[in-house]
């Protein structure tokens, strides 16, 4: 496949970890850096993440950079055109489609830096993470520190009895454990 601009040389950069591990904070941290650079950047995130703001990305620590909201990723691809830097926050919440979205804004010679939730409240793969990951040229997984013992934490354990995947929230609702924790918990759950 010709690239339109053959001096540009894109990738796909995915940070992903659990609930108040950093993603997000990594993610602006990046693309502040890009526009520091003077780097076109544009900035998307799934339309129902409305948490801390309905326009902007916004980490926990309330860090913002102006984002906009879309409805499928194919809308991503319509709002790219002349960038450098594409930012992708809360990727799990997609649809499928955006792996090819973010491997066509890649080989048409730009930075995609995507963050995502890597496993759901169950300890599952999320959405198209795994393909991210999978696709991506660098990942970078941070880990927040698990609030019952302190440890690497890597899951978000959900405080709200709510079987669908997908629940906004933050600590009123989540808590990143470690894997220890979340078994003795999931034990718990089962009655074992």
């Amino acid at each position: 496949m010709f690239l339109e601009n053959a001096n540009k040389k894109g990738w796909i950069e995915v940070i992903c970890g659990s609930m108040f591990s950093g993603k997000t904070e990594e993610l602006i941290r990046r693309l502040k850096r890009a526009q520091f650079a003077h780097l076109n950047v544009e900035i998307f995130k799934p339309q129902i993440d409305v948490r801390y703001s309905e326009q902007n990305v916004v980490s926990h620590d309330a860090n913002a950079i102006r984002s906009t909201p879309v409805e499928n990723s194919q809308n991503i691809l319509l709002m790219s055109s002349d960038v450098d830097v594409v930012g992708i926050d809360e990727a799990q919440f997609f649809d499928e489609g955006i792996v090819d979205v973010c491997k066509h804004l890649a080989d048409n010679g730009i930075r995609v830096i995507v963050a995502g939730l890597d496993m759901d409240y169950t300890g599952k793969p999320f959405g198209p993470m795994p393909a991210l990951m999978a696709t991506a040229e660098y990942v970078t997984k941070v880990h927040a520190i698990c609030v019952r013992c302190g440890n690497i934490a890597h899951h978000s354990h959900r405080l709200i009895a709510d079987e669908k995947q997908v629940m906004l929230g933050a600590q009123d609702s989540y808590e990143p454990i470690c894997r220890h924790c979340f078994n003795e918990l999931r034990k718990k759950e089962h009655g074992q």
